[in-house]
C-alpha cells in the first residue's frame, strides 16, 4: 500500500508580497498605536468628566454630552480592532488554524485577518510539504492504488522513493459518504471525524456554501447535505483526498474510483458507493484465538449495534475484512487499559487490561441492538411514529390503572421493544402538531371568510415548512399561510405553525382527515390525499401490501384525522389492536361494496360539498365522516365496475379506495419497486415509500399485545452494592445529572451524561461496541464512538485510590468502579432496608422518596435516550417509587400521620404521575386530614389533569368510583358549561 514521505520545500517571496505586508504592518501600527494617540490629543480620554456625572441622566442633553458619548463609542470600535488583531497574531504564531471569533466583529476581525495575515509575511518563511509516493509490495489480489490525487502515474520499483515532481496546487477535500440505513453523514460528524471538534462544522459550511455540486445542486442549509458531494476542507483536516486545486468536483472521483485518503497518518482507499470508511482494526488478544476471528467478531458487534442496511444489503463484512490494516498499524487505544484491582492486589495497585479485546457476538449484550437496522422502516415513518406512540401511551396508562403493588406492567421484548425503540427514534411529534394544528386553522380562517376550501392533491412537510398543493390555484392564501407559485402552493413556515394556539383550536374539525404519507424524498415527507384522486386508485409492484400496511398504520393513528372508519380488505386483522375504534377487517370486496354503494348518495354535507361542510363543522360532528377502504385482494372485473361507479359524480366525496392490482377506469396508479420506491403516474411522484413489511409488523403488533397483558409482571430485587463514600454520583431520579467530575462544555455534555446514566444503571457492563449501538442507535464511526468514551473516562477521573472511575474488565466490559454510585441504586438499596428493619422503615422510606427529584431522567433531550424502550429501567423505577410512596402513605395513615401520608404520596407523584394508584391514596390520604377544600383541590387537580392529558383516557373507573365516594359533588362542578 502506498505511503506518503512529505518532503518540505521553501516558498519564495515576491517582492510584491514584501510590499503589501510593510504596508499592513505600516496601517496596523497606525491603528493600534496612532489611533489612541491622536484621540487622547483631539478628545481627550474615553470618559470624560462629561460622562461620569450623575447628573447626566436627568439633565438636558448637550451637544458636548453628544460628542462625549461619540468619542466613547469610537475608544470601544478601537478596542474591539485591538481585539481583534491580538486574537488573528495569537492563531498566526501559534498555528491553530481557524482563529477564535470575536462576538459582534466580523468585518473587523476579517479586515484585522487580512492586515495581520500579509504583515506575517515579513516575519515567516513558510513553507509547503509534497506528498511523496513510495511504493511497496501489495497483495496480490488488492487494486492498485494511486498515492496522491496529484498524479496518476505509477512509482518506481518497491522500496524506492518516486521522483519529485513539479509542485502543484493542491487541495483536501472531503466526499460525502452514502448512509447506513436511516444515518446519513452530516456536517458535525464529519468536522468531527476530520477537523477533531464537531463544533467547526461552520467552516466546512463556509468553504462550501453556494458552490455546485457533482449534482447541480448546492450547499444551502448546513444540515442538507448529499451522498456524493464534494467538500472542500480546512487545511488541517485528516481522513481526506488530496486532489489538485484546479480539478473540478465531477473528476475527483470519476477519474479514481479507488482514491487513497489520508486516516490518522496512514493511506487507506475509498471506494465511492461504499458506506463505511476503513475499518478499525482490533487489538490484539491474548488466548487461543487469532486475531482474523478477533477482527471479525468485531466487525460483527459494530454491525450489530448500528442501525445498519437492510436485509437485501451487500455483504459488508467481506469488503472490510479485504480493507484490514497491517497490527503494526493500529492506532492508540480510546479506552485507558487500567482496571481497578479485583482483590488480589494491594489495595494502591491496579492491573492492566485490555480494554476491548472481546469478540461482541459472544457476549449476552449485542442482542440489545441486533434488530435495530431491519426495523428502520418504523423509524422511517416519523408522522406514523407518532401517532403510534400516542396510541401506545393510552394504552400503557390503561395499564397502569390494573397495577398491582409489587408489579410493573408488562414491557415488550425482542422485536417489539425493538420496535418501539424505532418509533421513539423516528416520531416527529412536532411535524404531526404542525401538520394538524395548521390545517385545523387553515378551515377555521376559511369557513371565518366563508370561502370555499380549495382542493390539497399533496403535501410537503419539513423541518422549516409545511407546503399544501392546491387546485385551483389561488394567491390569497389566509395568514399565517403565504401563498408560493403563483397560488399552487400554500406555505406555512415553522416558526408560524409553533406560534399557534393549540387551546383555541380544541373544537375545530379536520378538512382534510384523508391525507396520508407516501413517502419521502430526502427533504421531507410527501402526503396525497386519498378523497382528492375522486376515484379508486390502484397500487401495484412487489411491496404493495406493505405500502398498504403503512397507510393503514398512519390512517388508523394520525391525529389530523377526528372521526373515520378505515376498513382492510384481504390483511390487517391484527391491526385493530391499535385502533380498534377506527379499523375494522372483512375478508373480500364483495362483503363490503353494499354499504359503500348504499352510503354513497349521502355521502355529503352542506350542498353535497364536502370541505365545505367539514370547516363549518365541529371536531365532535358526525358529519362528513370518511370511510377509506384499503384493499390487498385485486377486485374482480364487476368488482372493480362497482368500485369505479362509486365515483361517477366525479366530485369529492368523503371516501378513498386505495386496491392492490390492476383496478379498472383507476384515476390515480402508484407503483412500489423492488426497491422501495413509489411513483405516482398523475401528479409525478418518485420518492422513498413509507413501507411496513412483514417483519415489522409483526412486530409492531407484538407491541400492541403487550400492552393487553394487564395482570404485570414481579418487580426484580436484585442486591447491589452501594457505597456510602461515592467519588461519582449519578442521578437519574429526575433530570439526569453526574455529580462529582468537573464540567464538561455543552456540546459534548449530553452524550457524554447519557453514557455514564447507562453505565449506571447497568453495573454489569457493557462492551463498547454495543454502547456504541446503544448511544448511537442510527450509527456511528468507530473513531467517534472510542474518542468519546475516552473523553468520558478522562472525564470520570479516578478514585481515593487512585484507580480510573471508568475502567474496561477483563471481559473488555466497560464499567464504573466500587466509588461510583447512582441514586437509583441507593434507593433500591434504601428500600430493601426498609423490608429488614421495621422499627426504621419511615425514616429509611423517607430518605429513599427524598432522592426523587422529578419524573426519570426528566428534560431529556428529543431522540436521546431512546434505549429506554427495550430496557426495564424505565419499568422498574416507575413501579419502585410509586409503591415505596404506596407504603410509607399506609405506615404513616396507620400511625395517623395524615399530612406526612400525604407528603409521601406527593413525592412519588413526582416520578410516577400517571400511576392513579397514587391518585387515590392521595385522595384518602387528604380525606382523612378532614378538610374539605383540600380535597376538592386535589379532585380539580386530577380531573384537570385526566381531561388534559397528551395520552387521553380520562380516569381509571376505580378513581371515579372513590371520588364518588369521597366528594359526591364533584361531578356538577366539574360538568362543561354550555
Amino acid at each position: 500500500m502506498p505511503t506518503r514521505q512529505p518532503t518540505r520545500i521553501k516558498a519564495r517571496r515576491t517582492p510584491g508580497d514584501l510590499l503589501a505586508g510593510l504596508g499592513a504592518l505600516i496601517v496596523l501600527v497606525a491603528l493600534i498605536a496612532g489611533v489612541p494617540y491622536a484621540l487622547f490629543r483631539l478628545a481627550g480620554p474615553p470618559l470624560p468628566p462629561e460622562l461620569l456625572n450623575l447628573d447626566l441622566l436627568t439633565s438636558q442633553v448637550g451637544t458636548s454630552t453628544i460628542v462625549a458619548i461619540l468619542v466613547l463609542l469610537v475608544w470601544l470600535a478601537w478596542l474591539q480592532l485591538v481585539v481583534c488583531v491580538l486574537v488573528e497574531i495569537y492563531a498566526g504564531l501559534r498555528r491553530v488554524g481557524m482563529p477564535a471569533r470575536v462576538p459582534f466583529s466580523g468585518g473587523t476581525q476579517m479586515f484585522a485577518n487580512r492586515l495581520v495575515s500579509a504583515a506575517m509575511l515579513l516575519f515567516t518563511v513558510s513553507a509547503v510539504a509534497l506528498p511523496i509516493a513510495k511504493l511497496t509490495s501489495l497483495p496480490p489480489s488488492g487494486p492498485s492504488v494511486v498515492s496522491t490525487g496529484l498524479s496518476s502515474t505509477s512509482g518506481p520499483a518497491a522500496g524506492e522513493r518516486a521522483e519529485l515532481e513539479p509542485v502543484r496546487k493542491a487541495k483536501k477535500v472531503y466526499v460525502v459518504q452514502p448512509p447506513h440505513g436511516r444515518h446519513h453523514e452530516s456536517l458535525w460528524e464529519i468536522a468531527e471525524k476530520c477537523l477533531g471538534d464537531g463544533r467547526r462544522y461552520p467552516e466546512i459550511y463556509r468553504l462550501n456554501q453556494h458552490k455546485e455540486q457533482p449534482d447541480g445542486s448546492r450547499l444551502h442549509m448546513a444540515d442538507l447535505i448529499r451522498p456524493g458531494w464534494v467538500l472542500d476542507m480546512p487545511d488541517d483536516a485528516r481522513n481526506i483526498h488530496l486532489v489538485p486545486a484546479s480539478q473540478p468536483r465531477d473528476d475527483t472521483l470519476k477519474d479514481h474510483p479507488d482514491k487513497p485518503v489520508e486516516l490518522d497518518g496512514r493511506t487507506q482507499t475509498f471506494t465511492p458507493g461504499r458506506a463505511d470508511l476503513p475499518a478499525e482494526p482490533a487489538p490484539e488478544v491474548s488466548g487461543s484465538r487469532d486475531r482474523a476471528g478477533d477482527r471479525s467478531g468485531e466487525r460483527a458487534g459494530e454491525r450489530a449495534g448500528a442501525e445498519g442496511t437492510r436485509e437485501s444489503g451487500p455483504d459488508r463484512s467481506r469488503q472490510d475484512t479485504s480493507r484490514d490494516p497491517a497490527p503494526a498499524e493500529r492506532p492508540p487505544r480510546a479506552v485507558p487499559d487500567t482496571v481497578p484491582d479485583s482483590g488480589r492486589q494491594d489495595p494502591g495497585q491496579v492491573e492492566r487490561r485490555d480494554p476491548v479485546a472481546v469478540d461482541p457476538t459472544d457476549s449476552a449484550d449485542s442482542g440489545q441492538d441486533a434488530g435495530l437496522g431491519t426495523l428502520d422502516y418504523l423509524a422511517g415513518a416519523s408522522l406514523a411514529a407518532a401517532g403510534l406512540l400516542a396510541a401506545l401511551g393510552r394504552r400503557r396508562r390503561r395499564q397502569l390503572w390494573h397495577r398491582a403493588f409489587g408489579r410493573r406492567i408488562t414491557r415488550p421484548r425482542d422485536d417489539a421493544a425493538q420496535a418501539e425503540l424505532a418509533l421513539r427514534l423516528g416520531a416527529d411529534a412536532p411535524g404531526s402538531r404542525m401538520l394538524d394544528i395548521g390545517l385545523r386553522l387553515l378551515g377555521r380562517s376559511l369557513a371565518a371568510e366563508n370561502r370555499v376550501p380549495p382542493t390539497i392533491y399533496a403535501a410537503h412537510l419539513s423541518p422549516q415548512t409545511l407546503d399544501l398543493w392546491i387546485h385551483p390555484p389561488d394567491p390569497d392564501a389566509p395568514a399565517p399561510w403565504t401563498a408560493h407559485d403563483g397560488g399552487q402552493v400554500w406555505r406555512l413556515p415553522a416558526h408560524e405553525g409553533r406560534m399557534i394556539d393549540e387551546r383555541a383550536l380544541a373544537d375545530a374539525p379536520a378538512p382534510y382527515p384523508g391525507l396520508v404519507s407516501l413517502g419521502s424524498n430526502g427533504e421531507g415527507r410527501v402526503l396525497v390525499d386519498l378523497e382528492a384522486a375522486h376515484g379508486p386508485i390502484s397500487i401495484s409492484g412487489p411491496q404493495a401490501t406493505a405500502a398498504l400496511a403503512a397507510l393503514a398504520v398512519e390512517l388508523a393513528t394520525n391525529r389530523w384525522s377526528d372521526r373515520m372508519r378505515v376498513t382492510l380488505v384481504g390483511f390487517g386483522e391484527e391491526l385493530t389492536v391499535i385502533a380498534s375504534d377506527r379499523i375494522r377487517y372483512v375478508g373480500s370486496l364483495a362483503e363490503i361494496l353494499p354499504e359503500l354503494e348504499a352510503g354513497a348518495g349521502g355521502r355529503g354535507a352542506h350542498g353535497g360539498e364536502v370541505l365545505t361542510g367539514r370547516i363549518h363543522g365541529r371536531a365532535a360532528d358526525p358529519v362528513c365522516a370518511p370511510h377509506y377502504l384499503l384493499s390487498a385482494i385485486a377486485p374482480t372485473p364487476e368488482e372493480g365496475r362497482r368500485l369505479a361507479l362509486l365515483a361517477r359524480k366525479g366530485v369529492r366525496t368523503a371516501a378513498g379506495y386505495v386496491i392492490a392490482g390492476e383496478v379498472p377506469h383507476a384515476t390515480w396508479n402508484w407503483t412500489i419497486t423492488q426497491e422501495g420506491r413509489a411513483e405516482v403516474d398523475a401528479l409525478g411522484f418518485d420518492v422513498a415509500a413509507q413501507l411496513l413489511p412483514r417483519r415489522q409488523y409483526r412486530a409492531l403488533i407484538d407491541l400492541f399485545l403487550a400492552t393487553e397483558r394487564l395482570e404485570g409482571e414481579p418487580l426484580s430485587d436484585e442486591p447491589e452494592p452501594v457505597t456510602d463514600t461515592p467519588s461519582v454520583e449519578v442521578r437519574v431520579l429526575g433530570p439526569a445529572e453526574v455529580v462529582g467530575p468537573p464540567p464538561m462544555e455543552e456540546g459534548r455534555a449530553v452524550i457524554a451524561v447519557e453514557m455514564a446514566v447507562y453505565l449506571a444503571t447497568h453495573p454489569g457492563g457493557v462492551h463498547p461496541v454495543v454502547l456504541g449501538g446503544i448511544l448511537w442507535p442510527r450509527g456511528v464511526q468507530p473513531v467517534v464512538r472510542d474518542a468519546t468514551i475516552a473523553r468520558v473516562v478522562a472525564w470520570m477521573g479516578t478514585d481515593s485510590q487512585g484507580r480510573p472511575n471508568l475502567y474496561a474488565d477483563e471481559s473488555g466490559r466497560l464499567r464504573f468502579g466500587p466509588e461510583v454510585r447512582s441514586d437509583w441504586m441507593l434507593f433500591r438499596d434504601l428500600v430493601r432496608r426498609s423490608h429488614a428493619e421495621p422499627a426504621g422503615r419511615p425514616a429509611l422510606l423517607d430518605r429513599a422518596l427524598s432522592l426523587v427529584r422529578g419524573p426519570l431522567l426528566n428534560g431529556r433531550p428529543r431522540g436521546r435516550y431512546a434505549w429506554l424502550a427495550a430496557d426495564d429501567l424505565e419499568y422498574n423505577v416507575t413501579a419502585s417509587v410509586a409503591d415505596a410512596a404506596h407504603r410509607l402513605c399506609e405506615v404513616r395513615l396507620a400511625r395517623g400521620e395524615t399530612d406526612q401520608a400525604v407528603a409521601a404520596v406527593r413525592a412519588g407523584l413526582l416520578l410516577a404521575a400517571d400511576d392513579e394508584g397514587l391518585w387515590r391514596d392521595l385522595l384518602r390520604a387528604t380525606h382523612l386530614t378532614a378538610d374539605p377544600v383540600r380535597l376538592r383541590a386535589v379532585v380539580d387537580a386530577l380531573h384537570r389533569r385526566a381531561a388534559s392529558h397528551p395520552y387521553g383516557g380520562g380516569m381509571a373507573p376505580e378513581t371515579e368510583a372513590l371520588i364518588d365516594e369521597l366528594l359526591p359533588s364533584w361531578r356538577m362542578r366539574s360538568a362543561p358549561t354550555a
